[in-house]
């Protein structure tokens, strides 16, 4: 309730974004910019940390196009 109270007073968004968070995305997007270049370049990952992404978006997949069991989630009210 609070949250929403804040947001009604916030016109744009940079009313709501004091300087500390703006001081906060430019030392990152500097950080970004900056260490690629001090650090060394880091050896690939094992071949099985490479599959992983790839096995969560198959399960993903799988339970995507996978038939509901419509009997188990149908819920009737009488009013």
């Amino acid at each position: 309730m609070i949250e929403i109270l804040m947001m009604k007073d916030c016109k744009s968004m940079a009313k709501c974004f004091g300087i500390g968070g703006f001081v906060l995305l430019l030392v990152l997007a500097a950080s970004m910019l900056v260490l690629p270049l001090m650090l060394p370049p880091l050896p690939p990952p094992p071949l099985m940390l490479l599959f992983f992404p790839v096995g969560i978006m198959a399960a993903l997949m799988i339970l995507a196009f996978s038939p509901a069991d419509v009997a188990g989630n149908v819920v009737v009210h009488s009013v």
